[in-house]
């Protein structure tokens, strides 16, 4: 662990603390349930007083085993932000004024000196972009993304943070300018710099630049730093602004368990408050992400609960249903399970690594979880692997179950580890061969292109190469199987961005055709030619 890092018992009494001080009162005199009231019964008693509001259009709810994912729709509001929510719905206020009661209220219990509820965190590393860039200056915020004449245009950010979110900083207009070690960054340091960024986890902590280290050069020039801490625990006092961050953003709807639509922007006050001037409902680039007063008492309840809740019993309560459905999956033969413990702050909860012997059970952790995820109830979990190539497996993720969802998961896996499903066909040898250079037509959901290109070696029934896309070529693997041809390209974080695209299709002389999954970006067909 590194020095920078703290454990979970010391993050959690920090929290503690601050509730004890606080000495917070009834949320809402109309609360009818409390946090307690949430996490006792049972999945099924929860069931049954939830109206089916999805069902009637044809959508399935899961269960969520998983973790804070967006696309499965992060985590569940707390009862006691269901209420505020409520409550703020039946009234009109300022909100001008309403971000200044709650910005208040929110350094009152985070200890930060002002705090502001953005639509999501997201959107909170926009508005503190815009902020470092242009201040409260509306003449300047009105003109964003153009920088043209503006004296704050770029942002520093260390390859260790490099991530797909890092859109909400570029998208104000700056250019990135990445650095690997300290030398570099006091070299990138000038009087265009905005604001260097970081992107939370231990590998900040643990290389050359972790955040007090950025802090130490950065704040000495005058340039804010920030933190993306989506996915992290609410540590009070807050430990990024202890290292000597300036701002620091969060995810409303994950640990903290607000409105998923919801985030929050901490730190110095006259940011934040320039951040609030780039906010909707004011005009400019922050226009669109707009925050009711309903996500802005719910998020503030939010806030408040975190500091009163048992997060103790709460880990506690995790670890007891992971040794509840290991207790039962251990019966079979060959499968052993392992409970590991998180590092850093993000995503702060037990896991548990289910693995066995794929040849002795007949079948793989990926069909397991495929077959789970299209069951009924649905359960959404991840598939695992090891060192062991032999074995195989899924991990559970216990901090968004509600309970006795852990009942269900581990019937479930009881029952597809005993009497499996049928495995996959497995691959036939190759009747065609792949080698050549392809131009491809793509048809996504909404508009083509005509500008990918695959060069590909095809070695017995092995697919390398390479997929040139629009503006960037990256590296291709696949495989053949009889006349079907599966081609995959990974665009990595390290770009600041991440693509995903596998190709499947049927080869047929020098034309192949089929279908194109892109993940995130859900799905497309193509044809493709070969040719010179």
């Amino acid at each position: 662990m590194s020095k920078n890092a703290l454990s979970r018992r010391a993050i959690l009494q920090r929290s503690a603390v601050a509730g004890g001080v606080l000495s917070l009162g009834p949320l809402l005199g109309g609360a009818t349930e409390s946090l307690a009231q949430s996490t006792g019964g049972t999945a099924a008693t929860a069931g049954q007083a939830t109206k089916d509001v999805y069902g009637r259009i044809g959508v399935r709810p899961l269960i969520n085993a998983r973790g804070t994912y967006t696309i499965i729709s992060g985590s569940l509001m707390l009862p006691e932000v269901r209420d505020a929510i409520d409550a703020a719905a039946r009234q009109y206020v300022h909100l001008d004024e309403l971000a200044d009661a709650v910005g208040k209220r929110l350094a009152e219990i985070t200890r930060a000196e002002h705090g502001l509820v953005a639509s999501g965190c997201h959107a909170a590393l926009t508005h503190a972009t815009t902020a470092c860039v242009a201040g409260g200056n509306p003449d300047l915020h009105v003109r964003l993304p153009d920088l043209t004449g503006f004296q704050k245009t770029e942002v520093i950010i260390p390859a260790h943070s490099r991530n797909v979110y890092e859109n909400a900083v570029s998208a104000v207009g700056v250019k990135v300018v990445e650095v690997s070690t300290p030398d570099e960054l006091e070299q990138a340091i000038g009087p265009r710099t905005a604001l260097v960024y970081i992107m939370a986890g231990p590998r900040v902590d643990e290389s050359e630049l972790p955040t007090d280290v950025v802090a130490g050069i950065a704040g000495p020039r005058g340039v804010p730093v920030l933190v993306d801490a989506a996915a992290e625990i609410l540590t009070i006092p807050n430990v990024h602004l202890e290292r000597g961050a300036d701002l620091v953003a969060y995810s409303g709807g994950k640990a903290i368990r607000g409105p998923q639509s919801a985030g929050l922007l901490l730190g110095r006050e006259d940011l934040v408050r320039a951040a609030w001037v780039s906010s909707a409902p004011h005009h400019g680039i922050g226009r669109g992400y707009k925050v009711g007063k309903e996500e802005a008492m719910g998020m503030l309840a939010a806030v408040e609960m975190w500091v009163r809740r048992d997060h103790d019993a709460e880990y506690e309560r995790w670890e007891s249903w992971l040794k509840s459905i290991a207790r039962k999956v251990s019966a079979i033969g060959s499968v052993k399970t392992e409970v590991s413990q998180p590092d850093g702050l993000s995503n702060r909860t037990p896991s548990l690594k289910i693995t066995w012997n794929e040849k002795k059970l007949g079948v793989s952790g990926q069909t397991v979880t495929d077959t789970l995820y299209e069951a009924e109830p649905r359960i959404a979990l991840n598939a695992s692997g090891g060192e062991d190539p032999s074995r195989t497996g899924v991990s559970i993720t216990p901090y968004m179950l509600q309970p006795g969802e852990e009942k269900i998961i581990a019937g479930a896996l009881v029952r597809i580890l005993t009497d499996p499903p049928e495995p996959p066909p497995a691959p036939r040898p190759p009747s065609v061969d792949a080698t050549g250079t392809w131009t491809l037509d793509i048809e996504y959901l909404a508009g083509s292109s005509s500008a990918h290109r695959l060069e590909l070696t095809q070695d017995g029934a092995g697919i390398t190469g390479t997929h040139t896309g629009e503006y960037v070529s990256r590296k291709a693997t696949g495989s053949v199987s009889g006349k079907t041809v599966t081609v995959r390209s990974t665009l990595s974080e390290s770009s600041g961005d991440a693509l995903d695209f596998t190709f499947t299709g049927t080869l047929k002389g020098d034309s192949m055709s089929g279908d194109l999954n892109m993940g995130e970006y859900l799905k497309a067909t193509w044809k493709a030619e070969r040719g010179g």
